[in-house]
């Protein structure tokens, strides 16, 4: 197995003996605070990602079971690796701990699909901020109807999460939010044209986002985002500059190859 000095250097693209020296501290306890799925708005405390399974997300209706994903295609091998394969726990979500997820939480995402880009303090003292909330949500609209929907407050740990963590990295790029909310006729003209999309899909519970973060090999964002250990992660390899996305929601935890 490649050294972590390899992986970095060759698969991500960062040099420098000084990024190895980033702690990563054991895992601490953590404290799950759950939401109340009646209430109208997403309720304020949220926990660390990782924590209990049975938090009931906020501001989304209760979740309905998680229908089952297309099967894999035929991969092939991620681009940028080589005959290197990723350390198993090189960026591993549970070695955070309780500090990190105390901090103020500032989420940095672009939507390539409209151009918008918006960076935002959501989250501070324990509880959402709600104006910001209300904006992101916007941003993870339905591109092609233009539809809001409530997106479920634990989706936004591990976005935010993510891109915290990879930062510590030297990896400081704005989230590109490839795909969020989805209505079902928009979802419904994704499957028509052949594009991966499930008949039950997260997205259109605002329980779901497929997402790309430039300088970071897609598989090794999956295994991030995976360690999280918040829900369903989909990798889905393709081929050019921009390389494939991944997918991730707050379903059950599941991975699947598309």
């Amino acid at each position: 197995m490649a050294s972590r000095r390899d992986f970095l250097q060759q698969g991500l693209g960062l040099a420098g003996a000084s990024l190895l020296s980033v702690p990563l501290i054991g895992c601490a306890s953590r404290t799950t605070v759950q939401h109340t799925a009646a209430a109208p708005k997403p309720a304020a405390h949220a926990a660390a990602p990782g924590a209990a399974a049975a938090a009931t997300p906020g501001a989304v209706a209760q979740a309905k079971p998680a229908a089952s994903m297309p099967r894999a295609s035929a991969q092939s091998a991620p681009s940028g690796f080589g005959e290197l394969e990723p350390p198993p726990d090189i960026f591993d979500a549970q070695a955070l701990d309780l500090e990190f997820w105390l901090k103020p939480r500032t989420i940095d995402v672009i939507r390539p699909a409209s151009g918008e880009r918006a960076k935002l303090l959501y989250w501070r003292d324990g509880e959402i901020i709600e104006s910001a909330y209300q904006d992101l949500c916007h941003l993870l609209r339905d591109v092609n109807g233009k539809e809001t929907a409530l997106i479920d407050p634990k989706l936004f740990e591990t976005l935010w999460g993510t891109q915290a963590f990879v930062a510590r990295y030297g990896i400081d790029t704005p989230l590109e939010i490839l795909s969020g909310y989805r209505t079902p006729a928009s979802n419904q003209k994704l499957r028509e044209a052949g594009v991966p999309a499930a008949r039950q899909s997260l997205h259109m519970e605002g329980r779901a986002a497929d997402i790309r973060l430039a300088n970071l090999n897609s598989e090794v964002l999956g295994g991030l985002v995976k360690s999280f250990r918040q829900g369903g992660v989909g990798f889905y390899y393709r081929a050019g500059a921009r390389g494939g996305w991944i997918h991730a929601d707050t379903g059950l935890k599941r991975t699947w190859k598309g």
